[in-house]
């Protein structure tokens, strides 16, 4: 019998929570899937754990697309009363902007693919440790970035973008790279991002999906054991 129920806020149909998930179910959890252009998000307020995942929109794009008011919202409240809240790409920006930061558009242009992070001292005493030990890359896929919030503790930064990882308290986490990524999901995102893909100088299908099966595994392995760690650490 489950015990809790995680509810995602979902932005794309084919960016799920990958490697997340079997640890997820394994621990019990009931996963409840909100689509953030269609649902209505009031349950993911004080839901037991809620992830924010990735999209191709911007946080700021809220004249366009409002339901990003109400993630904002929820974002804020979560965070302000500590409840466990995990944010990816998107997810994390709407974290670090409800949280008091500012997101933007990156001057370092699209960061797509797979690269190394360089990790705070601070990641060596976090479940984050684990990426630092035991994942040489991880994928990367966004052309947004965001100034850290108040309060928000830095724990990884790649070369193009500082701000990767950060954690607000034990409770909140938040990653603009993709520590969920599978090398098998991300033959749908090579799908959904065609257009994007072949108007960014540099990138193509075949590296992106070599890249995958060479790094994705051993960053399966370590982001199941960080989220194991972090569960624990939230008493979830």
């Amino acid at each position: 019998m489950t015990q809790h129920i995680c509810t995602v806020i979902q932005h794309v149909p084919f960016e799920g929570l990958g490697s997340f998930e079997p640890v997820l179910r394994e621990r019990g959890w009931d996963i409840q899937y909100l689509q953030a252009a269609t649902d209505d998000l009031t349950s993911g307020f004080n839901a037991k754990l809620c992830i924010l995942l990735g999209g191709p929109i911007g946080v700021y794009e809220a004249n366009l697309y409002p339901f990003l008011e109400q993630e904002l919202e929820l974002a804020r409240y979560r965070t302000q009363k500590g409840l466990p809240t995990l944010g990816i790409c998107l997810g994390a920006q709407i974290i670090a902007q409800a949280a008091g930061g500012k997101v933007y558009p990156g001057k370092n242009g699209k960061e797509i693919g797979w690269s190394e992070l360089s990790y705070t001292p601070e990641a060596q005493t976090s479940p984050v440790k684990h990426l630092a030990t035991h994942a040489p890359k991880v994928l990367h896929w966004h052309g947004d970035t965001f100034d850290l919030p108040p309060n928000a503790v830095l724990l990884g930064s790649s070369q193009a973008y500082p701000h990767q990882i950060f954690a607000l308290g034990k409770t909140t986490l938040a990653f603009q790279c993709h520590p969920e990524a599978r090398a098998k999901d991300l033959e749908v995102w090579y799908v959904g991002h065609t257009l994007e893909i072949s108007q960014t100088p540099g990138l193509d299908v075949v590296q992106l999906r070599k890249d995958a099966y060479e790094y994705a595994k051993a960053l399966e392995t370590s982001a199941q054991q960080m989220l194991h760690q972090w569960l624990d650490e939230v008493n979830e």
